[in-house]
């Protein structure tokens, strides 16, 4: 059995129908916090099966059985490293047969504050004698192209990145890698750096969506403590604004950027270009 943790995910649900279109639904088991929120998976003769990381008397019986699982990233920044730990000694007891983590781009390096819970989560996987992959995913390019709402109104891009390089990925692109590393041969004790080979900066960013929107876009560079108080101002909780702020130091410092092939090498293709996202996109009217 394959099993694919936060299935209902953004993410997750990539994975999923890139797993369906390799095994049959019955080899497939979606592990999620909210079993309400997979009927649709059911319907698609999928095992459902409840998996709370914050609950960990639910992680044994989820992982019962399972030979492969696709072990996605938590999404509550600051309770992951437990959270993570718990599905890891999970898996140990359940004898998971392969774990593949989705931990972030140079997670042995980045000085990113996103880094140490998937930094701490590697380790454990390492010491825990459960065959393992990990998928250093970079940025997701949904992460600009899902909030142009704002740009486009304001007619300017905000952050703190300077002329850093973003290798980001549609996250179609990194769930088919991730499910190809899975499922085939020889990936086990692999570490995989998932970055695009076409990164942009984000005054490029603001060049593509201009041209895709036929707007005047432009990117404003702040310092990193102006642009977090920016996104307070959008709403972005303070916290939370503060991390963000400090991801675009980190694309400052190169850290979501890396030389290298995996991903092509995973997909077996050029991953989708920023240019290739947005031409997907539904063009806004004209203002």
């Amino acid at each position: 059995m394959i099993g694919v943790t936060g299935a209902t995910g953004k993410l997750g649900r990539h994975a999923i129908a890139h797993l369906l279109a390799l095994r049959p639904a019955r080899d497939v088991v979606a592990l999620v916090r909210n079993p309400e929120r997979a009927k649709a998976l059911e319907g698609q003769g999928i095992q459902v099966r409840h998996a709370d990381y914050d609950v960990p008397a639910t992680l044994g019986p989820a992982l019962a059985g399972i030979s492969r699982l696709l072990f996605i990233s938590g999404s509550e920044v600051g309770k992951r490293e437990a959270q993570h730990r718990a599905l890891v000694d999970a898996a140990a007891r359940a004898r998971v047969g392969l774990v593949a983590y989705t931990s972030i781009l140079r997670a042995d390096t980045s000085r990113m504050k996103l880094v140490p819970e998937h930094k701490a989560t590697e380790a454990a996987l390492r010491a825990s004698g459960v065959p393992f992959i990990l998928l250093r995913h970079g940025w997701y390019i949904e992460n600009y192209t899902e909030n142009l709402a704002g740009p486009l109104a304001t007619g300017t891009f905000l952050g703190s990145a300077g002329t850093g390089r973003i290798a980001a990925v549609t996250r179609a692109d990194f769930a088919e890698a991730d499910v190809r590393a899975l499922l085939g041969d020889g990936h086990a004790g692999k570490v995989y750096e998932l970055a695009s080979d076409t990164a942009f900066t984000m005054d490029e960013l603001a060049s593509a969506a201009s041209a895709w929107s036929g707007r005047p876009l432009a990117y404003n560079d702040m310092g990193p403590g102006e642009y977090a108080r920016a996104l307070t101002q959008f709403g972005v909780p303070g916290p939370y604004a503060e991390v963000l702020a400090d991801c675009d130091l980190g694309v400052a410092r190169g850290e979501l950027d890396v030389a290298g092939d995996d991903l092509r090498r995973l997909l077996g293709r050029p991953p989708r270009s920023l240019k290739d996202a947005l031409a997907e996109l539904p063009r806004p009217p004209a203002s």
